[in-house]
This record gives C-alpha cells, structure tokens and sequence, in this order.
C-alpha cells in the first residue's frame, strides 16, 4: 500500500494535548482569566506597536485580546511545534493535504501571479490555471463591449449566476463589495436558493433576449443548481424559434465538462475548474466569472494580485510578525483555551454586508469538525461558531449581549478609512462608532464608575443603588480590528486571502482536516431521498417517528 508523505507525517503526529507548549498554555489561561484587558495597556504603553501589523492596504490590530508577552511567546510555540510552515509549504507546493480526499488544496495557485511553477501529479498546473484566465478575460470582454450577443442580435444587460455555496457566496460578496468600481453596464443577480421564490423573482423582469446564465457547480450535480437551471433553460426556451441559440446564453463552470454538454451547454462554453479547488476557496478561479463581468476583467485581477500579496507576507514574514497566523493563534487562544464558543465578524462598511456570511461558511465548513486527521476525537473544543452583520445594524439588535451577556464573545471589527461613497463627515461617524464600540467592550464600566456619574447629575442615593447594578458593564471583552485602507479590489484579495490562511492556519493547529465537508454530505444524500418519497407520495417506514409525521403532514396538506 502506498503512503503519501501527508499520510506520513500524519502517522507522527503527537496529540496537540500533548506537546508542551500547550500544556504550558492549559497552566497560563488560568492566570490570564485573572487580568483584564485594560490593566494589561495600563501596565504596558508600547501594547498597541507590539501586538498590531501593518499589511498591504491594511492595519491589524489585535492588541484588545486576553494576551501578554507570555501567552504570544507560547502561542508562538504552539505554531512552531504544529510544524504550521512545514504544512504551509505543502499548501502551496500542491501536495495533497486534503487527506480524507486525496487531493491538493490550490486556491493560491488560481492567484499565482509570480507564475512560478506548481506540480500535480507531475504535471504544471499553471498551464491550465493562466489559459482559464485568458478564457475569462476574453470571454467577459467580449460580454462588455456588446459582442457577444443574445439570439435577437442585442448585447448582453444581465448575468444571471446560478450555484450555491462557495459558487455563489464568494462571487457575490466581492460583486456586492467593489459595486463602486462597476460602470454600471452590467446587472448580475446571484440564484442560489432551490425555493422558487427566488429564481422567479430574479427572472420575471429581465428580457430573455439580454440575459446570460452562469451555471456554477463543481460536480454539475448539485441538486438545488441542477434545478435552477433547468428553470431558467426552460424559461429561455419558451422564447427561442432556433435552441440552438441557447449556446449564447449559457456558460458553465465545473470541473464536470461532459456533465455540463449534456446538460445543453455548448463545449466551448465550459470553463474548466478542479478538484483541488475546494468551492469554498474558489472565487479566485473561473466561478470568480461573474465579478469579472460585473466589474471588468481589470478590476479581476487587482483582486487577485491583492490576494497574491498576501499569500506573500504570509510564506515569508517570521511568525510573530504574520499576520493570518497571529489570527489563527488568537482564535484557537480565545475559543480552545478561554472557551470562548462563538465569535462576531462586524465589518463598519456597507459594501462588506455580506462578509459574514462568506466567513461564516468558509470557517465553519472549513473546521467545524471534531475528529483529528488521524480519525481521532478531538477533546478541546475546535472553531467557534462565526455569526454577526453589518456594525451599525448590530449595534441597535445585538450589541446589548456582546456587552452585558454572561457570554463572552470575541469579535473581529472591519472598516476602512475611506469610503466607497464619500458624504461629508459619515465616515467619521462610522470609524467612531467602531473604535468606541471595540473601546466599550475592553473597558466596561464599574458600578463605583456608573454610582459617582450619577451623583453628579444630582441623582438621589436610593435611585443610584438601585439602578447601578443594571448599568455595570464588565469589559475585559476581546476585539481585533481590521482597518482597511479604502475598498479597493486589491485591499478586499488580500483580506479574503487573510482569513482563508487564517482558516488553513487553525486547521493545522487544532490537527483537523480543513478541505473536506462530509457534514454537508450527509445532510444532501438523505434530502435526496426524502425528495423521491414526495414526488411518489410514498414514505419509508424506517424513518425516525418525528421525520415520518412530518413526511405524512406534508404529503396529507398537500394535495393538490
């Protein structure tokens, strides 16, 4: 039997639990529990120069966590004893990390922009990667000058991107993100959601005759996608005299080519994916298509070429200095060690609205697991949950629990200095509203602070006592910040590109496999065949009881 050199290094692994420097860590939360945040700056004015990095496009702060000098020369250790550059240089070499699916993990290579050589299995990947993108440039030219043109002879007005999941949340975001940077000639609407509602809702006002379709799907068999698109085929057809028209309304991205040309989609319409490409990791590559015709193909590549600098920063800076890693590093300190189970993403910008979302399931798909990569269970607690939304929003529905909860969670502010649409004087209402709400959760206020303002507004004693408790903020509540020196394509590449190392980073440490998503797996097989119990009025008797009455109510409320 052969053995990979991953299957290898696997077999060596120590538990986590085992290597030193995370005992040392288990000993040194107990004392870091005992001291807040505020007497931490209080004790240490050069706080903030040490514990922040200045990256291309970015400021990262990360100085209002739990941490000393200490707890980052242990985490540092952590990092160094969990081999984290052994395997970062097997990401980017192409070896094949995803260990549970055999395969490479090469979303870096996709922006390779140096064009150095990568190899799998004995063979350049850039070959493919740089004539895909020759295919993208040309195709959404073609699309944005009015050439390629629908079966009544008009140019194109409208991409319709139909996919889920990682075919749909990356692109969308950056879409939603870099809308400034569009010169508004092309609508793209996002299809992701099998319910009708939707695809109807994005078709029923466009012209048939101006719209092209993206069908995003790595496998073409993703069900929710197959479905839509057949809607939308069907929706075309209904106004074609010739189908052979259909090839100038429908593109496709997989890595399932036949799958696609049987589906009716023209050969030379397919754009080529791979199965080193995790969906999740792939906006970089041809399902990133429709950004490049939304916003130009230009505006593509400074995305790309901002990702790339990252990449830079994190192969070569030393790793008290790297910052995907110091992210990494304080995650698995405040979710693993401090017990912190969730965590807020809260970007200040409203181009970001859909951040969390795409963190949300880059993260969570990523390293929501609880078996170690030598198919061990894991015994400390792995990633936190990742929720939030827009700041100022959260700041009138859920700040009240960030702030006086039981719960501690740890948030991570995003915003930029500049604004995508500048008025006079929002976005120093908008920065101060995120450097006062990260300054409120480190500080907290005392009731001896909350009872001495009151006095001095003349309030009476029995009213103090009684209200003080209620306005107690405890602090000591950790935040990192993320300021972004504008929108700009290549600052939104290189943040994508942080928390994607920052996501690989955490896998290693907490000895997980972050490639694979068996849990999304499960959940799709069994809808499968729940969907052919419906369609048959017919049911499984081996059905749990609760799973069977629902089944049975549906099928007896639905009778048509």
């Amino acid at each position: 039997m052969f053995f990979s050199d991953t299957d290898i290094l696997m077999k060596k692994m120590k538990p986590r639990t085992s290597l030193p420097s995370w005992m040392k860590l288990v000993k040194h939360v107990i004392q870091m529990k005992k001291i807040d945040i505020k007497t931490l700056f209080r004790e240490d004015r050069q706080r903030f120069n040490k514990f922040s990095i200045r990256l291309p496009h970015m400021l990262f702060d990360f100085s209002k966590n739990n941490i000393s000098d200490e707890t980052m020369k242990n985490l540092i250790s952590l990092a160094h004893e969990c081999e984290v550059e052994k395997w970062r240089e097997k990401l980017f070499s192409g070896m094949a990390i995803n260990s549970t699916e055999e395969r490479a993990v090469l979303h870096t290579a996709l922006r390779n922009i140096g064009n150095s050589a990568i190899q799998v299995n004995n063979e350049n990947v850039m070959t493919a990667i740089d004539a895909t993108l020759t295919k993208i440039e040309h195709f959404s030219r073609l699309v944005r000058c009015g050439e390629w043109q629908g079966y009544s002879g008009k140019a194109i007005t409208d991409i319709v991107n139909i996919g889920v999941g990682g075919s749909n949340l990356g692109p969308q975001m950056v879409t939603e993100a870099l809308k400034n940077h569009s010169n508004k000639q092309m609508n793209v609407h996002y299809v992701s959601n099998v319910d009708s509602t939707q695809i109807s809702n994005v078709l029923s006002p466009l012209n048939p005759a101006t719209v092209l379709f993206i069908i995003s799907s790595k496998t073409f068999t993703t069900t929710e996608t197959i479905i839509n698109a057949k809607i939308a085929m069907n929706w075309l057809k209904a106004e074609l005299v010739d189908e052979s028209a259909i090839k100038q309304h429908f593109v496709s991205v997989t890595a399932n080519k036949q799958k696609a040309i049987d589906f009716g989609i023209a050969e030379e319409n397919v754009f080529e994916l791979w199965n080193w490409v995790g969906g999740r990791f792939s906006l970089w590559s041809a399902v990133g298509l429709p950004i490049a015709l939304a916003l130009g193909f230009d505006v593509f590549k400074e995305l790309l070429e901002g990702a790339y600098e990252l990449d830079q920063h994190f192969c070569s800076a030393a790793l008290e200095d790297n910052a995907p890693i110091i992210l990494a590093l304080i995650s698995v300190w405040n979710c693993t060690f401090l017990g912190r189970k969730s965590q807020a993403i809260l970007p200040y910008d409203q181009p970001l609205h859909m951040l969390t979302a795409y963190l949300q399931q880059a993260e969570m798909e990523s390293n929501g697991k609880s078996v170690t990569l030598n198919g061990n269970l894991v015994n400390y607690p792995t990633v936190p949950l990742i929720w939030g939304t827009l700041g100022i929003n959260g700041q009138h529905a859920f700040y009240q629990y960030l702030h006086q909860s039981s719960n501690i969670v740890p948030a991570d502010f995003i915003g930029s200095i500049k604004s995508a649409s500048p008025l006079a004087k929002h976005q120093d209402t908008l920065i101060a509203n995120l450097l006062a709400q990260s300054q409120a959760l480190m500080m907290g206020v005392s009731e001896q602070e909350i009872q001495e303002d009151l006095k001095a507004k003349g309030y009476k004693e029995a009213y103090i006592n009684s209200i003080a408790p209620h306005k107690i903020h405890r602090g000591n509540r950790p935040t990192n910040t993320l300021l972004l020196n504008s929108i700009s394509p290549r600052a939104i590449g290189g943040l994508i590109a942080l928390y994607e190392h920052k996501i690989f980073v955490q896998g290693v440490i907490l000895q997980i496999c972050s490639f694979d998503q068996w849990g999304v797996e499960l959940g799709k097989g069994l809808a499968t065949e729940i969907q052919k119990e419906l369609a048959e009025n017919q049911y499984n008797k081996d059905h749990d009881a609760s799973t069977l009455g629902l089944i049975k109510y549906y099928q007896s409320e639905n009778i048509v």
